[in-house]
């Protein structure tokens, strides 16, 4: 694969995670105009260049959060050689395939979510799940063989709502948990339970992630209102057998629930 190119645009920390697991097997540029150097070795093995010149590689990777693809795509529009492969790594799908489906008819497009990150693949990759969703073209068998094969990832190849769908609750509910308990008044807590422990381990996994990626799984997933209002409905339900008095003037109270919801929804 040295001799095919592969192209980032967008190189914040998930793009420098999988810059570093790719660019060993290709020929890698990259274009982030926020981006200033590179820390060794990740600057030795993947080169900054124009937009022009990484739209003009065999593989293009947006790998930006959703709020932006849309610029983006309207920039390398003009710029994509026919035959080009271009990925997404956003972490829902319905929302950017809608937007990549304006790409020129002359690319390949394969939707792609690596169900991990940076913290939850620090000490390796393989076996970890990624989720493909083809959208034009053939080639989503060659980069599921690619990704299992090379990296060693576990791929499931699914559609873009059965994806949504179910990263509501997996990402949507879990990242609405932590950032409920991280907004909460830290305290110096030594004595633990293993359960405890557990919950300390997912927030520190998820207190490092960016709010463009917060609202990207929150706001940008049909699907993750219904999951909100049920996680708050049963807050209330449970607040209620445990005979804790909710009222109007109470954030669990069915008005408080719908004014959270919006506002970790925007």
């Amino acid at each position: 694969m040295r001799g095919t190119t592969l192209g980032f645009i967008g190189l914040g920390a998930f793009g420098r995670f999988a810059a570093r697991h790719l660019a060993p097997h290709f020929q890698t540029v990259f274009y982030d105009p926020e981006v200033r150097d590179l820390p060794a070795p990740l600057k030795y093995w993947v080169e900054p260049a124009s937009i022009a010149e990484v739209a003009a590689s065999d593989i293009v990777v947006l790998a930006m959060p959703v709020q932006h693809l849309s610029d983006v795509v309207r920039a390398i529009t003009p710029l994509l050689r026919p035959g080009t492969l271009v990925l997404d790594v956003c972490s829902v799908k319905s929302e950017p395939l809608d937007i990549l489906s304006g790409l020129p008819a002359h690319v390949d497009i394969v939707g792609t979510h690596p169900v991990f990150g940076p913290q939850s693949g620090k000490r390796g990759i393989t076996g970890l799940p990624i989720a493909l969703v083809p959208l034009r073209g053939h080639r989503t068998h060659i980069v599921k063989r690619f990704l299992r094969e090379n990296l060693g990832l576990h791929v499931v190849v699914t559609t873009a709502e059965e994806h949504d769908r179910q990263m509501a609750s997996v990402q949507g509910l879990t990242h609405l948990i932590a950032k409920v308990m991280l907004a909460m008044p830290q305290k110096d807590i030594w004595l633990k339970t293993a359960t405890y422990e557990h919950l300390e381990a997912m927030l520190d996994m998820l207190r490092h992630d960016s709010d463009d990626l917060f609202r990207a799984i929150c706001g940008h997933n049909p699907y993750v209102g219904d999951v909100v209002k049920g996680f708050f409905e049963a807050v209330e339900d449970v607040s209620d057998r445990l005979g804790v008095k909710v009222t109007g003037d109470s954030p669990l109270h069915s008005e408080g629930i719908r004014a959270i919801g919006q506002t970790l929804l925007r």
